[in-house]
Parts: structure tokens; sequence; C-alpha cells
């Protein structure tokens, strides 16, 4: 497996290397330094200031090669922004000119407060659903549960988040609507709205898809073989049907993990949870580029690796699986 992972890994670099020269050329050659000083600066700012602005920052080198006589050709805004990005130094913010990785620090534990509980909320009852709608299967409430998922996935998440601050925080005043403290009971009261919103907005997609992959596996000639030998349905389905399901729930699930780290960006963004989600809405109105590509490069290293740990966790689920 240690064989298998490195190769993965290896694999995973041009990939990689792929979206940083894909990312460089959207902010760099599409919206140049210059028009950035300028938006930073000001309309008016002088070219003095500007080209001070540029070269603190090494936006006053070559763009991809360096053709000046006497430097190396290397010694470009391409390749400094690649050696950054391979020793892990995410830049600084454009707007305030702060190391982003201390901002992701700052941000990760929000986001993740939000998106664990969230998550594992929202998987469990998506979970135990499909598998009571595969148990009652063709009846009346099998039929009525796939329309309520139907109708809760045509809704729209910020539906969700507008009515859930409406009533539980509004009208009822059982949760405060915006804001955050960290620590203790404060924050668990700012958090629990979010974590139900979250939960519930997904919810009917993931049950129509679990409950596909249960019914499959349901309509399996194994399950037929163990009700013939008495098992009872809950058995068959918690035991058999489950278990062999667990493949393409594996899929589903790790693939989402990227998207717990990063977290959400509409429900921090409504209730001001100073998360990556936030950060990423605050950098995307005020033009702070670098922290942009920061977010999509570490997004980028966290679905490499969630693909690296869906095949892991294959092998582990069915041993007639080998990572070669």
């Amino acid at each position: 497996m240690f064989s298998y992972i490195i190769r993965r890994i290896l694999y995973s670099v041009p990939i990689l290397f792929g979206v940083i020269v894909i990312t460089f050329v959207l902010f760099y050659v599409v919206h140049p330094p210059h028009s950035v000083a300028l938006q930073m600066l000001g309309p008016k700012a002088k070219p003095e200031a500007i080209q001070n602005w540029l070269h603190n920052r090494g936006y006053d080198k070559p763009m991809f090669i360096n053709t000046q006589a006497g430097r190396s050709l290397f010694d470009s805004q391409l390749c400094h922004h690649i050696k950054s990005l391979a020793l892990f130094d995410l830049g600084k913010s454009l707007k305030t000119n702060e190391p982003i990785i201390d901002m992701f620090k700052r941000g990760a534990i929000p986001s993740l407060c939000i998106t664990v509980p969230a998550f594992f909320l929202g998987i469990t009852m998506a979970i135990l659903a499909a598998l009571f709608l595969v148990f009652v299967r063709e009846s009346l409430l099998d039929v009525t549960g796939t329309i309520l998922c139907v109708v809760s996935m045509s809704i729209p998440p910020m539906v969700y988040v507008i009515f859930g601050q409406w009533l539980f925080a509004t009208q009822w005043s059982y949760f405060p609507a915006f804001g955050f403290i960290p620590g203790g009971f404060s924050m668990a009261r700012f958090l629990a709205l979010p974590i139900c919103i979250m939960a519930f907005a997904g919810i009917g997609s993931d049950i129509r898809m679990y409950r596909a992959i249960f019914l499959e596996e349901a309509r399996s000639d194994y399950v037929r073989t163990a009700y013939a030998k008495g098992l009872s349905a809950r058995r068959v389905l918690l035991v058999h049907v489950f278990k062999n399901g667990m493949i393409s729930l594996i899929t589903l699930v790790v693939a989402s993990l990227p998207l717990l780290i990063m977290g959400s960006l509409i429900i921090e963004d409504f209730f001001g949870i100073p998360g990556l989600g936030n950060l990423m809405i605050n950098a995307t109105r005020s033009a702070d580029f670098t922290v942009i590509m920061a977010e999509v490069y570490v997004g980028s290293l966290l679905f490499l690796f969630g693909l690296l740990l869906t095949d892991i966790c294959y092998a582990i689920a069915d041993p007639r699986i080998r990572l070669k």
C-alpha cells in the first residue's frame, strides 16, 4: 500500500501544477498586477507609489520567464509563485498585508465547528431515512418520502438560511441571528442554528442518492438468499444491504471532506461566522486575489487527498479490493 500511495502522490503533482498555472493565468494575466495596484491604491495614485507597490510584492518581475541579461530564467512571477506554494508559503493579503496562513488558521476552527457536526448529523439522518424508505419500498410512505426529497432538492439553500433565521432567531428568539463568540455555551448557541440548517439543506439529495444505492443492493441475489434463510428484514438491511453499499457511500462521503475544511460560503456569510467560507466571500468582494488563489490551492490539495483517501477506504471496506 505504501508504494501505491507514493505513486498516487506523484500522479497528483502534474494535476496540482496545472491548477496553479491556470489560476496564475486567470489572476495575473487576465487581471494584471498594475490594475490591482490601481485598485488598491486608488486611481489617483502616483506612478512612483504604484511602482513601489509592485516592487515590494515582486510584481515588477517578468511574468513567466526572465530573459533579462544577468538574471536567472526562473526569476519570474510564476516561478516564485510556484516555489512559494511548494513551501506552503501562501503569501500575504493584498488588503491587510497579513500572512494568509494566519488568516487560514484563524478561520479554520469556526468553519470546522459548523461543517463537521453538520456533516455527521446530515449523513446520519440521510442514511437512516434512506434505509427506512428501502424498508417500506413501493408503499405510500416510500412515494411520499421520495416526493418530499424532490421538493427539498428544488429549494435553494439560501431559502433555508433566510427562513431559519426568520423563524428560529427573529420570531421565536431561540438562537442568535448573527455573530460568533468562541468558546463555551455561547459558541454552541451561535452555531446550533447554522449547523441544523446546513444539515437539512442538502438532506433531500442525499436521501435520494443513498436510497438508490441501498435499493440496488436490496434487489441482489444475496439479499434474497438472506431472506430465504429466515433473517429478519431489519437485520438484512442493517447488516447486509448497508455493509455492501459502503463502497458507493465512501465515494460520496469522502469526496465531500474538502468542503468540510473549506467551510460553507452562504452559511458563514449570512450568520457572520468568521470561517474560511466567510474569508473567501470577503476576499471576492474586496478583490483580494492572493487570498482567493490560496484558497483554490488549498482546496485542490484537499480534493486530491480526498481521492487518495477514497481508494484507501475502498480497500478497508472491501477485502476483495487490492491497491496496486
